[in-house]
């Protein structure tokens, strides 16, 4: 990707999360309640004294610019909800445990749906009904399902794993697993339908009437080209992966940016959500754009239709 063609794509994206953004703070302050309802109504100048504090009796305009104005800054101004801490440092706090996870499951799906994909379409028949019966149900099961039967097994049952928490790799093991399997079921499922059409496609059978091995085949002329799709599919999932699958966050007990942002949207924490819905939509750009130009590496005539 050249860099007149790489600059448009970071003004769109720039553009898209000012969209985002102004979408997101109609929503959020259109919604019914506010903040500090609660159970027991507040007094009227307690309220009053509150709603001046964090800007919340400006009109709606004055109280969009200044949000604009904060992210500009990168700052979303303080929570509404854990009074006194900036978003960004709830933020800057969350993030690395859903990239830590996010990433986890990432590397795991990659490392487990591309070989078995490729060996699927290699060996055909039985393996191959088995693999794709497999990724099949990982993909219908639900992920509060998954993470429960995984929880049971290894945890409970076994007593290998640690069931929730943070910690070492021992407790990231089993939401890497819950975000991961379903990930390279589908990366299984992409792999094998493009190697499937390649291997039967005139080069592979060129290849082999020149003698080339199976293996040799493989790594030459089938996997740069059966990558594509999945790489293309890895985007918009690496974006959710990163930034943490809610129901694995909750069902683990993990303070990621989806239970954050989970947090923010029952209490009304307009500020918080701002920025998680942000930063979520930075995320997915950027990691669409860098999908693209993992695309472009491995099918440089990708490049010319995008």
């Amino acid at each position: 990707m050249n860099a007149p063609r790489l600059l448009r794509r970071l003004v769109a994206l720039l553009v898209t999360v000012l969209i985002v953004h102004a979408a997101a703070f109609l929503l959020v302050r259109g919604t019914r309640g506010g903040p500090f309802d609660g159970e027991r109504e507040l007094h009227p100048e307690v309220r009053a004294a509150l709603d001046a504090r964090f800007g919340l009796d400006r009109p709606l305009v004055e109280q969009y610019w200044s949000a604009l104005s904060g992210l500009l800054r990168g700052d979303f101004g303080p929570s509404l909800r854990y009074r006194d801490t900036p978003v960004k440092q709830i933020l800057a706090d969350a993030l690395p445990v859903s990239l830590g996870i996010g990433g986890g499951a990432l590397l795991l799906a990659l490392l487990l749906g591309v070989p078995l994909g490729l060996w699927a379409a290699r060996r055909g028949g039985w393996a191959e009904a088995a693999a794709l019966g497999a990724g099949t149900a990982l993909l219908a099961v639900p992920g509060f399902v998954l993470a429960g039967v995984l929880v049971l097994i290894f945890s409970f049952r076994l007593g290998w794993l640690p069931p929730a928490g943070l910690g070492g790799l021992r407790h990231a093991l089993l939401p890497c697993l819950s975000l991961g399997l379903p990930l390279a079921a589908q990366v299984l499922r992409l792999v094998h339908a493009s190697a499937r059409e390649i291997l039967g496609g005139p080069a592979v059978r060129a290849a082999r009437a020149r003698g080339l091995s199976d293996g040799h085949i493989l790594r030459r002329h089938v996997l740069r080209p059966a990558l594509v799709p999945a790489a293309a599919f890895l985007g918009p999932a690496a974006a959710a992966a990163l930034t943490g699958s809610l129901v694995v966050e909750q069902v683990f007990g993990l303070p990621g940016l989806g239970t954050h942002f989970v947090q923010a949207a029952l209490h009304r924490d307009y500020t918080l959500a701002l920025g998680a819905t942000v930063l979520f939509t930075a995320l997915l750009g950027l990691c669409t754009l860098a999908a693209d130009l993992l695309i472009a590496k491995l099918d440089p005539r990708a490049e010319g239709l995008s």
